[in-house]
Protein backbone atom coordinates (compact mmCIF):
# COMPACT_ATOMS: atom_id res chain seq x y z
CA UNK A 1 0.00 0.00 0.00
CA UNK A 2 1.32 3.34 -0.13
CA UNK A 3 2.35 5.83 2.77
CA UNK A 4 0.13 9.34 2.88
CA UNK A 5 0.90 11.54 5.68
CA UNK A 6 -1.36 14.14 6.57
CA UNK A 7 -1.10 17.43 8.13
CA UNK A 8 -4.03 19.24 10.04
CA UNK A 9 -3.80 21.07 12.62
CA UNK A 10 -7.00 20.63 13.71
CA UNK A 11 -8.36 17.24 14.50
CA UNK A 12 -10.85 15.35 16.78
CA UNK A 13 -12.23 16.49 19.17
CA UNK A 14 -11.72 19.96 18.18
CA UNK A 15 -14.55 20.56 16.13
CA UNK A 16 -13.03 22.71 13.30
CA UNK A 17 -14.45 23.34 9.92
CA UNK A 18 -11.13 22.14 7.85
CA UNK A 19 -10.69 19.06 9.58
CA UNK A 20 -13.90 17.96 8.67
CA UNK A 21 -12.86 16.78 4.77
CA UNK A 22 -10.30 14.18 6.78
CA UNK A 23 -12.17 12.93 9.57
CA UNK A 24 -14.89 11.66 6.83
CA UNK A 25 -12.18 10.04 4.23
CA UNK A 26 -10.63 8.33 6.82
CA UNK A 27 -12.33 5.15 6.92
CA UNK A 28 -12.08 4.65 3.27
CA UNK A 29 -8.63 5.40 2.13
CA UNK A 30 -7.30 1.57 3.26
CA UNK A 31 -10.12 0.92 0.41
CA UNK A 32 -8.38 2.54 -2.27
CA UNK A 33 -4.84 1.41 -1.52
CA UNK A 34 -3.57 4.06 1.13
CA UNK A 35 -1.89 4.07 4.62
CA UNK A 36 -2.83 6.57 6.19
CA UNK A 37 -1.04 8.52 9.55
CA UNK A 38 -1.88 11.92 10.77
CA UNK A 39 -0.13 14.92 12.19
CA UNK A 40 -2.04 17.35 14.21
CA UNK A 41 -1.74 19.37 17.28
CA UNK A 42 -2.07 17.96 20.79
CA UNK A 43 -5.76 18.96 21.58
CA UNK A 44 -4.64 20.75 24.83
CA UNK A 45 -3.24 23.73 22.73
CA UNK A 46 -6.49 24.53 20.42
CA UNK A 47 -8.77 26.78 21.37
CA UNK A 48 -11.66 24.99 19.44
CA UNK A 49 -14.78 23.66 20.72
CA UNK A 50 -14.69 20.39 21.68
CA UNK A 51 -16.89 17.06 20.90
CA UNK A 52 -15.52 14.00 22.48
CA UNK A 53 -17.71 11.96 20.17
CA UNK A 54 -16.34 13.29 17.06
CA UNK A 55 -13.03 10.91 18.21
CA UNK A 56 -15.71 7.87 17.80
CA UNK A 57 -15.70 8.33 13.94
CA UNK A 58 -12.08 7.80 13.55
CA UNK A 59 -11.18 4.14 12.93
CA UNK A 60 -8.77 3.00 15.60
CA UNK A 61 -6.25 1.61 13.08
CA UNK A 62 -4.77 5.09 11.58
CA UNK A 63 -2.21 6.43 13.63
CA UNK A 64 -2.16 9.56 15.18
CA UNK A 65 0.57 11.71 15.88
CA UNK A 66 0.81 15.08 17.95
CA UNK A 67 2.84 17.87 17.94
CA UNK A 68 3.01 20.59 20.78
CA UNK A 69 2.29 24.35 19.95
CA UNK A 70 3.29 27.38 21.81
CA UNK A 71 0.67 28.27 24.65
CA UNK A 72 -1.40 31.01 23.23
CA UNK A 73 -1.63 32.85 26.85
CA UNK A 74 2.09 33.56 25.57
CA UNK A 75 1.57 34.55 22.51
CA UNK A 76 -1.36 36.22 22.34
CA UNK A 77 0.60 38.68 24.07
CA UNK A 78 2.26 39.85 20.76
CA UNK A 79 -0.98 39.50 18.40
CA UNK A 80 -0.42 36.04 17.38
CA UNK A 81 -2.79 33.38 18.48
CA UNK A 82 -2.83 31.51 15.05
CA UNK A 83 -2.53 27.91 15.90
CA UNK A 84 -0.50 27.38 12.33
CA UNK A 85 2.30 30.00 13.97
CA UNK A 86 2.14 28.66 17.33
CA UNK A 87 2.77 25.19 16.01
CA UNK A 88 5.28 25.39 12.62
CA UNK A 89 8.52 25.07 14.47
CA UNK A 90 6.68 21.86 16.30
CA UNK A 91 5.33 20.50 13.27
CA UNK A 92 9.10 20.94 11.35
CA UNK A 93 11.02 19.54 13.99
CA UNK A 94 8.71 16.51 14.24
CA UNK A 95 7.94 15.50 11.05
CA UNK A 96 11.60 16.13 9.98
CA UNK A 97 12.17 13.24 12.65
CA UNK A 98 9.42 11.13 11.41
CA UNK A 99 10.73 11.34 7.51
CA UNK A 100 14.39 10.36 8.21
CA UNK A 101 12.72 7.08 10.13
CA UNK A 102 9.86 6.35 7.54
CA UNK A 103 9.51 6.13 3.84
CA UNK A 104 5.90 8.19 2.77
CA UNK A 105 4.74 8.47 -0.93
CA UNK A 106 3.12 11.36 0.24
CA UNK A 107 2.48 14.45 1.74
CA UNK A 108 -1.19 15.64 1.90
CA UNK A 109 -2.03 19.13 3.67
CA UNK A 110 -6.02 19.44 4.74
CA UNK A 111 -6.17 22.68 6.57
CA UNK A 112 -7.15 26.09 5.94
CA UNK A 113 -3.76 27.26 9.18
CA UNK A 114 -2.07 28.10 6.04
CA UNK A 115 1.19 28.95 7.49
CA UNK A 116 1.83 25.42 7.92
CA UNK A 117 1.92 24.64 3.85
CA UNK A 118 5.05 26.19 3.91
CA UNK A 119 6.97 23.23 4.77
CA UNK A 120 5.96 21.25 2.14
CA UNK A 121 8.06 22.86 -0.13
CA UNK A 122 10.69 21.95 2.88
CA UNK A 123 10.10 18.44 3.15
CA UNK A 124 9.82 18.17 -0.68
CA UNK A 125 13.57 19.79 -0.82
CA UNK A 126 15.04 17.77 2.27
CA UNK A 127 13.15 14.31 1.86
CA UNK A 128 11.97 14.59 -1.81
CA UNK A 129 8.53 13.61 -0.60
CA UNK A 130 5.60 15.48 -3.23
CA UNK A 131 2.95 17.06 -1.11
CA UNK A 132 -0.78 18.15 -2.17
CA UNK A 133 -2.30 20.68 -1.22
CA UNK A 134 -6.02 20.61 -0.31
CA UNK A 135 -7.42 24.79 -1.03
CA UNK A 136 -10.76 24.59 1.38
CA UNK A 137 -10.30 28.42 1.44
CA UNK A 138 -8.58 30.94 -0.47
CA UNK A 139 -4.92 31.80 1.07
CA UNK A 140 -3.93 34.83 0.16
CA UNK A 141 -6.96 36.75 -1.00
CA UNK A 142 -7.96 40.53 -2.17
CA UNK A 143 -11.82 39.93 -1.48
CA UNK A 144 -11.20 43.14 1.79
CA UNK A 145 -9.57 45.00 -0.19
CA UNK A 146 -11.91 47.38 -1.41
CA UNK A 147 -14.04 47.30 1.92
CA UNK A 148 -13.79 49.57 4.64
CA UNK A 149 -11.76 48.49 7.67
CA UNK A 150 -14.64 47.83 9.65
CA UNK A 151 -15.49 45.13 7.55
CA UNK A 152 -12.11 43.66 7.38
CA UNK A 153 -10.89 40.98 9.79
CA UNK A 154 -9.56 41.36 12.73
CA UNK A 155 -5.42 41.65 12.27
CA UNK A 156 -6.41 41.87 8.17
CA UNK A 157 -3.20 44.42 8.02
CA UNK A 158 -0.90 41.62 9.22
CA UNK A 159 -2.52 38.47 7.70
CA UNK A 160 -2.82 40.22 4.28
CA UNK A 161 0.73 40.59 4.29
CA UNK A 162 2.05 37.68 5.38
CA UNK A 163 -0.20 35.85 3.58
CA UNK A 164 1.18 37.52 0.63
CA UNK A 165 4.90 36.33 1.26
CA UNK A 166 3.52 32.82 2.69
CA UNK A 167 1.70 31.56 -0.16
CA UNK A 168 4.41 31.44 -2.85
CA UNK A 169 6.53 29.67 -0.90
CA UNK A 170 4.32 26.46 -0.69
CA UNK A 171 2.96 27.12 -4.32
CA UNK A 172 6.37 26.93 -5.93
CA UNK A 173 7.02 23.40 -5.02
CA UNK A 174 3.66 21.77 -4.49
CA UNK A 175 3.13 18.78 -6.93
CA UNK A 176 -0.80 18.90 -7.12
CA UNK A 177 -4.02 21.04 -5.51
CA UNK A 178 -7.20 20.08 -4.57
CA UNK A 179 -9.87 22.51 -4.12
CA UNK A 180 -13.42 22.81 -3.18
CA UNK A 181 -13.66 25.90 -5.61
CA UNK A 182 -12.79 26.28 -9.67
CA UNK A 183 -12.16 30.10 -8.86
CA UNK A 184 -9.83 28.95 -6.21
CA UNK A 185 -7.82 27.32 -8.68
CA UNK A 186 -8.45 29.44 -11.54
CA UNK A 187 -6.74 32.38 -9.11
CA UNK A 188 -3.59 30.09 -8.16
CA UNK A 189 -2.93 29.20 -11.66
CA UNK A 190 -3.18 32.92 -13.04
CA UNK A 191 -0.59 34.01 -10.20
CA UNK A 192 1.63 30.82 -10.50
CA UNK A 193 1.76 29.81 -14.08
CA UNK A 194 3.65 26.50 -13.15
CA UNK A 195 0.39 25.21 -11.43
CA UNK A 196 -0.98 24.64 -14.86
CA UNK A 197 0.93 21.86 -15.36
CA UNK A 198 0.50 19.59 -12.12
CA UNK A 199 -2.73 17.79 -11.62
CA UNK A 200 -5.25 19.36 -9.82
CA UNK A 201 -8.82 19.08 -9.66
CA UNK A 202 -12.18 20.67 -7.83
CA UNK A 203 -13.62 17.77 -4.65
CA UNK A 204 -16.05 19.58 -2.52
CA UNK A 205 -16.97 18.55 0.88
CA UNK A 206 -18.38 15.17 1.50
CA UNK A 207 -21.44 13.73 3.25
CA UNK A 208 -21.09 11.22 5.94
CA UNK A 209 -24.32 9.85 6.70
CA UNK A 210 -23.43 8.08 9.99
CA UNK A 211 -22.89 11.56 11.67
CA UNK A 212 -26.87 11.73 11.68
CA UNK A 213 -27.03 8.51 13.58
CA UNK A 214 -24.67 9.36 16.16
CA UNK A 215 -26.59 12.92 16.51
CA UNK A 216 -29.81 11.50 17.06
CA UNK A 217 -28.54 10.41 20.24
CA UNK A 218 -28.47 13.69 21.56
CA UNK A 219 -31.66 14.86 23.52
CA UNK A 220 -31.06 18.78 24.08
CA UNK A 221 -32.38 21.79 21.91
CA UNK A 222 -29.58 24.05 21.91
CA UNK A 223 -31.95 27.09 20.75
CA UNK A 224 -35.25 28.74 23.45
CA UNK A 225 -38.12 27.27 20.94
CA UNK A 226 -41.40 29.71 21.87
CA UNK A 227 -44.46 27.43 22.17
CA UNK A 228 -46.64 29.03 18.71
CA UNK A 229 -43.79 30.48 17.05
CA UNK A 230 -41.86 28.95 13.81
CA UNK A 231 -38.19 28.84 13.95
CA UNK A 232 -35.69 28.99 11.73
CA UNK A 233 -32.35 28.00 12.16
CA UNK A 234 -28.51 28.82 10.94
CA UNK A 235 -25.50 27.25 12.38
CA UNK A 236 -22.26 28.89 11.34
CA UNK A 237 -20.00 31.90 11.06
CA UNK A 238 -21.07 35.25 10.53
CA UNK A 239 -19.26 37.71 9.65
CA UNK A 240 -19.18 41.28 6.86
CA UNK A 241 -18.97 39.43 3.94
CA UNK A 242 -22.96 37.59 4.90
CA UNK A 243 -24.08 41.11 5.15
CA UNK A 244 -26.10 41.37 1.29
CA UNK A 245 -28.18 37.82 2.40
CA UNK A 246 -28.85 39.08 5.43
CA UNK A 247 -30.16 43.13 4.66
CA UNK A 248 -32.00 40.48 2.25
CA UNK A 249 -33.40 38.64 5.13
CA UNK A 250 -34.77 41.21 7.06
CA UNK A 251 -35.56 43.53 4.67
CA UNK A 252 -38.25 40.26 3.73
CA UNK A 253 -38.83 39.52 7.19
CA UNK A 254 -39.76 43.47 7.74
CA UNK A 255 -41.95 43.81 4.94
CA UNK A 256 -43.97 40.76 6.10
CA UNK A 257 -44.58 42.65 9.70
CA UNK A 258 -46.10 45.01 7.80
CA UNK A 259 -48.44 43.89 5.93
CA UNK A 260 -49.01 40.56 7.56
CA UNK A 261 -48.45 41.00 11.61
CA UNK A 262 -50.21 38.32 12.49
CA UNK A 263 -48.17 35.73 10.69
CA UNK A 264 -44.71 37.22 10.58
CA UNK A 265 -44.96 37.81 14.26
CA UNK A 266 -44.87 34.10 14.59
CA UNK A 267 -41.31 33.90 12.88
CA UNK A 268 -38.23 33.46 15.10
CA UNK A 269 -34.52 33.33 13.84
CA UNK A 270 -31.65 31.25 15.37
CA UNK A 271 -27.67 32.39 14.32
CA UNK A 272 -25.76 29.91 16.55
CA UNK A 273 -22.09 29.71 16.68
CA UNK A 274 -21.24 33.21 14.36
CA UNK A 275 -17.75 33.74 15.80
CA UNK A 276 -14.44 31.62 16.10
CA UNK A 277 -13.82 33.05 19.13
CA UNK A 278 -13.01 31.58 22.15
CA UNK A 279 -16.24 30.70 24.33
CA UNK A 280 -17.84 34.15 25.80
CA UNK A 281 -15.42 36.58 23.50
CA UNK A 282 -17.28 36.12 20.18
CA UNK A 283 -18.11 39.48 18.92
CA UNK A 284 -22.01 39.48 17.66
CA UNK A 285 -21.81 40.61 13.45
CA UNK A 286 -25.71 39.55 13.09
CA UNK A 287 -27.95 41.26 15.66
CA UNK A 288 -26.48 44.48 15.28
CA UNK A 289 -27.67 44.80 12.23
CA UNK A 290 -30.88 43.28 12.96
CA UNK A 291 -30.84 46.22 15.82
CA UNK A 292 -30.56 48.88 13.11
CA UNK A 293 -33.01 47.22 10.79
CA UNK A 294 -35.94 47.12 14.18
CA UNK A 295 -36.23 43.30 14.43
CA UNK A 296 -33.75 42.70 16.71
CA UNK A 297 -36.65 41.49 19.14
CA UNK A 298 -37.71 38.41 16.71
CA UNK A 299 -33.73 36.99 16.31
CA UNK A 300 -30.97 35.49 18.82
CA UNK A 301 -27.41 35.26 17.61
CA UNK A 302 -25.24 33.00 19.85
CA UNK A 303 -21.70 33.84 19.22
CA UNK A 304 -20.08 30.96 21.20
CA UNK A 305 -19.67 27.37 18.73
CA UNK A 306 -21.35 24.15 19.85
CA UNK A 307 -19.61 20.78 19.12
CA UNK A 308 -20.45 19.41 15.99
CA UNK A 309 -23.30 16.51 17.14
CA UNK A 310 -25.28 19.07 19.16
CA UNK A 311 -24.68 21.28 15.57
CA UNK A 312 -26.33 18.51 14.04
CA UNK A 313 -29.48 17.94 16.06
CA UNK A 314 -30.20 21.41 16.21
CA UNK A 315 -30.73 21.15 12.66
CA UNK A 316 -32.55 18.07 12.57
CA UNK A 317 -35.40 19.24 15.11
CA UNK A 318 -35.38 22.89 13.89
CA UNK A 319 -39.02 23.94 11.53
CA UNK A 320 -36.56 25.06 8.92
CA UNK A 321 -32.99 26.17 8.35
CA UNK A 322 -31.54 28.94 6.53
CA UNK A 323 -27.70 29.19 5.58
CA UNK A 324 -26.70 32.71 5.03
CA UNK A 325 -23.93 32.54 2.62
CA UNK A 326 -21.03 35.48 1.40
CA UNK A 327 -21.30 37.19 -1.97
CA UNK A 328 -18.46 36.25 -3.13
CA UNK A 329 -19.03 33.60 -5.69
CA UNK A 330 -15.80 31.19 -4.83
CA UNK A 331 -17.10 30.65 -1.33
CA UNK A 332 -18.48 27.43 -0.49
CA UNK A 333 -19.80 26.09 2.68
CA UNK A 334 -18.53 22.67 4.42
CA UNK A 335 -21.71 22.55 6.55
CA UNK A 336 -23.91 22.11 3.21
CA UNK A 337 -24.21 18.43 3.55
CA UNK A 338 -25.23 18.26 6.99
CA UNK A 339 -28.21 20.88 6.04
CA UNK A 340 -28.91 18.11 3.33
CA UNK A 341 -29.05 15.28 5.34
CA UNK A 342 -31.34 16.86 7.49
CA UNK A 343 -34.01 17.18 5.21
CA UNK A 344 -35.43 19.92 6.52
CA UNK A 345 -37.13 22.96 4.59
CA UNK A 346 -33.83 25.14 3.79
CA UNK A 347 -33.58 28.54 2.57
CA UNK A 348 -29.84 29.35 0.95
CA UNK A 349 -28.53 32.67 0.20
CA UNK A 350 -25.80 32.74 -2.54
CA UNK A 351 -23.97 33.73 -5.05
CA UNK A 352 -25.37 31.88 -8.15
CA UNK A 353 -21.71 30.77 -8.66
CA UNK A 354 -20.96 29.38 -5.73
CA UNK A 355 -20.80 25.47 -5.57
CA UNK A 356 -22.79 25.29 -2.67
CA UNK A 357 -25.57 27.04 -4.27
CA UNK A 358 -25.07 24.58 -7.47
CA UNK A 359 -25.31 21.31 -4.97
CA UNK A 360 -28.59 22.26 -3.80
CA UNK A 361 -30.58 23.28 -6.96
CA UNK A 362 -28.38 20.03 -8.26
CA UNK A 363 -30.07 17.77 -5.48
CA UNK A 364 -33.43 19.56 -5.45
CA UNK A 365 -32.46 19.94 -1.31
CA UNK A 366 -33.62 23.76 -1.15
CA UNK A 367 -34.85 27.17 -2.03
CA UNK A 368 -31.84 28.95 -2.99
CA UNK A 369 -31.64 32.82 -3.52
CA UNK A 370 -29.27 34.86 -5.52
CA UNK A 371 -27.36 37.47 -3.73
CA UNK A 372 -27.07 38.79 -7.73
CA UNK A 373 -30.42 39.53 -9.03
CA UNK A 374 -32.92 42.35 -8.73
CA UNK A 375 -33.20 43.34 -4.94
CA UNK A 376 -36.84 43.51 -5.33
CA UNK A 377 -37.13 40.52 -7.37
CA UNK A 378 -35.29 38.80 -4.29
CA UNK A 379 -37.18 40.47 -1.29
CA UNK A 380 -40.27 38.91 -2.96
CA UNK A 381 -39.03 35.42 -3.37
CA UNK A 382 -37.98 35.63 0.37
CA UNK A 383 -40.91 37.15 1.60
CA UNK A 384 -43.40 34.35 -0.27
CA UNK A 385 -41.35 31.56 1.37
CA UNK A 386 -41.36 33.31 4.82
CA UNK A 387 -44.90 33.59 4.72
CA UNK A 388 -45.50 30.12 3.57
CA UNK A 389 -43.50 29.34 6.49
CA UNK A 390 -45.99 31.29 8.92
CA UNK A 391 -48.48 29.78 7.83
CA UNK A 392 -47.24 26.07 8.39
CA UNK A 393 -47.00 25.66 4.46
CA UNK A 394 -43.28 24.31 4.23
CA UNK A 395 -42.96 21.23 3.38
CA UNK A 396 -39.08 19.00 3.67
CA UNK A 397 -37.65 19.34 0.32
CA UNK A 398 -37.95 15.68 -2.00
CA UNK A 399 -34.25 15.17 -2.44
CA UNK A 400 -32.79 13.63 -5.46
CA UNK A 401 -30.69 11.66 -3.38
CA UNK A 402 -29.31 10.05 -6.92
CA UNK A 403 -27.48 13.18 -7.28
CA UNK A 404 -26.47 13.79 -3.49
CA UNK A 405 -24.62 10.24 -3.58
CA UNK A 406 -22.13 12.20 -5.98
CA UNK A 407 -21.19 13.79 -2.98
CA UNK A 408 -20.71 11.54 -0.29
CA UNK A 409 -17.50 10.77 1.87
CA UNK A 410 -16.54 7.74 0.00
CA UNK A 411 -16.72 8.89 -3.49
CA UNK A 412 -14.83 12.34 -2.57
CA UNK A 413 -12.50 10.46 -0.76
CA UNK A 414 -11.76 8.02 -3.98
CA UNK A 415 -11.39 11.29 -5.91
CA UNK A 416 -8.57 12.54 -3.67
CA UNK A 417 -6.78 9.34 -3.68
CA UNK A 418 -7.16 9.10 -8.03
CA UNK A 419 -5.34 12.63 -7.47
CA UNK A 420 -2.36 11.73 -5.24
CA UNK A 421 -1.84 8.66 -7.67
CA UNK A 422 -1.52 11.30 -10.78
CA UNK A 423 0.75 13.38 -8.56
CA UNK A 424 3.40 10.59 -7.77
CA UNK A 425 3.06 9.32 -11.41
CA UNK A 426 3.95 13.44 -12.05
CA UNK A 427 6.90 13.36 -9.78
CA UNK A 428 8.81 10.02 -10.75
Amino acid sequence: MKKLLIISPYFPPSNAADMQRIRMSLPYFKEYDWKVEVVTVAPVYSDFVKDDQLKESVPTAIKIHEVKAFSKKWTSKIGLGSIALRSLWFYKVYVDKLLKKQHFDLIYFSTTQFPVLILGAHWKKKFNVPYVIDMQDPWHSTYYEDKSKTERPAKYWFSYRLNKYLEPIAMNKVGGLISVSQAYLDTLVGRYPRLKEIPKQVITFGAFKPDFEWAKNKVKERYPKEEGTFNFIYVGRGGHDMKAALILLFRAFKKGLTHQPEQFNKIRFHFIGTSYAPQGQGIPTIKPLASEMGIAEYMEEQTDRISFYDSIYTLLTADALMIIGSDDPQYTASKIYPYILAERPLLAFFHPESSAAQIIENCNAGTVISLIESKDLTIEKVYDYLLNASTYKLLPPEINWKSFDVYSAENMCKNQCELFTKVIQASN
